[in-house]
């Protein structure tokens, strides 16, 4: 019976997959550099309007940690035909909504408006990259807005150094700028002059360091002439020289301990420096990471949370980036369980990847999920919007956005084997005591 289940179940995926339209897009640049990637889709009247600039924590002066994730504040001020306070204002008023992130890799900002708000949405975009209005009334009122996102996501959140990585990054890397966190250090903002600030802008806010995206109910011809006429005037700027530092190998297990104050219960931090996003490698450790830990008939889940309650919680998970990635797995002990027994069996589960082919049905299970993962990642015209300028930019290739799956399909169960024993050894990781700052005076 659970064999006839598991073929109906195949056919509906293998169904799913054939109804799956392929993302159709075109992409040029603008004579400045800019390079633009459509895509129309006119099921919905709804469009989204993006822009991704090539700027990110990596690339900040060591000194002036922040300027990115800053940036993704500042440039909402205001512009010089946009008044100061009112940029939320015009986008709710027509209509729309907005919103932007920043990574250690790229900034990103984007509009979503209903079809017939396609140019203010590109007008708004090209106004925040010619005339930004960047003065010191907006740098102060932004410091204050980035304190207080730190103190609320960092400061005083459960476990907010292990979410974004500023209680582990500083360990894994030496030489990349990937070990200064993405929010920065505060003091290095309140330092940091005006004249920093424009220069920041000057730099790296240029139409030759971003791509522009325009998904949804579009009529291309009629699309290109506004770009054009929006983007087009912006003059290039200088191009961005980018230092390609590499890190000396792990060899050997480095330990540390962060101390909490907003937590009761410790967690145990294994990870692991691993390879670009781009390389294929780190495709195989997203497999791995979801035999380990995703869903509750995962293999760490039933081990530690299911069959031996050893552990609240345990996940792993890979953090893709554009020059290396680091495989996290995180564990919450149960009761007066030890976060060395917690290791230790953490490396057992890990052995059995490394030492022996998972199993036939898990391995179809694995490609049931990726392939389920698929049909679902760019169901809104936001996410495809996101999705196109991502494979863009940092990974060189936006043919992924329809042929990733494929990626996932080919790889074998002698790859998951083989790829687990060459990253995920334990001289080759840092294991983070994460405890309550009550611990401290014990």
């Amino acid at each position: 019976m659970n064999k006839i289940i598991m073929s109906m179940f195949l056919l509906m995926v293998a169904a799913s997959l054939m109804a799956q339209p392929k993302i159709e897009y075109i992409e040029y640049d603008l004579s400045n550099g800019m390079h633009v990637v459509l895509h129309k889709d006119n099921s919905a009247p709804v469009v989204t309007t993006a822009v991704m600039y090539h700027v990110g924590a990596k690339d900040e002066n060591p000194e002036r940690t922040g300027f990115a994730h800053f940036f993704e504040h500042l440039l909402f001020e205001g512009t010089e035909n946009i008044p100061r306070g009112e940029w939320f204002t015009v986008v709710s008023s027509n209509g729309g909504s907005n919103n932007a992130n920043t990574t250690s890799d790229r900034t990103y900002y984007y509009e979503v408006f209903p079809s017939n708000s396609l140019e203010l949405g590109l007008w708004m975009e090209s106004e925040r990259l010619m005339h930004p209005i960047i003065n010191q009334i907006g740098v102060d009122t932004q410091n204050e807005v980035v304190k207080e996102e730190k103190r609320s996501r960092i400061d005083n959140a459960p476990y907010g150094g292990i979410q974004y990585a500023t209680a582990t990054n500083k360990y894994l890397f030496d030489k990349h700028p990937y070990k200064m966190s993405v929010i920065g250090e505060m003091e290095h903002l309140d330092a940091a002059t005006l004249e920093e600030f424009q220069a920041f802008n000057k730099k790296f806010y240029i139409p030759n360091n971003a791509v522009l995206v325009v998904a949804g109910d579009i009529d291309v011809s009629a699309t290109k002439k506004m770009i054009e006429d929006y983007f087009g005037p912006i003059p290039r700027g200088k191009e961005i020289e980018r230092s390609q530092t590499k890190e000396d190998p792990i060899t050997e297990t480095i330990k540390a301990t962060e101390y909490d104050s907003n937590i009761e219960i410790p967690a145990l931090v294994l990870c692991y420096r691993t390879p670009s996003m781009k390389d294929r490698d780190a495709f195989v450790l997203q497999m791995i990471s979801t035999y380990l830990s995703d869903g509750k008939s995962s293999k760490l889940y039933k081990n530690l949370v299911d069959e031996n309650k050893k552990a609240l919680q345990v996940f792993a998970f890979n953090r893709g980036m554009e020059d290396y990635s680091v495989y996290n797995i995180i564990a919450l002990p149960l009761g007066d369980v030890s976060l060395e027994e917690l290791t230790n069996d953490i490396d057992s589960e890990i052995l059995k990847v490394q030492t022996d082919l998972i199993s036939e049905r898990d391995y179809q299970k694995l490609q049931n999920k990726f392939e389920n993962g698929f049909v679902n990642a760019n169901s809104s015209i936001e996410g495809v919007a996101n999705s196109l300028a991502r494979y863009y930019m940092l990974y060189g290739d936006i043919s992924l956005i329809n042929n990733e799956i494929e990626i996932y399909r080919s790889i074998t169960r002698e790859e998951i084997k083989a790829v687990a024993k060459k990253y995920l050894n334990p001289n080759q990781r840092l294991i983070l005591d994460y405890l309550p700052e009550s611990n401290k005076e014990k």
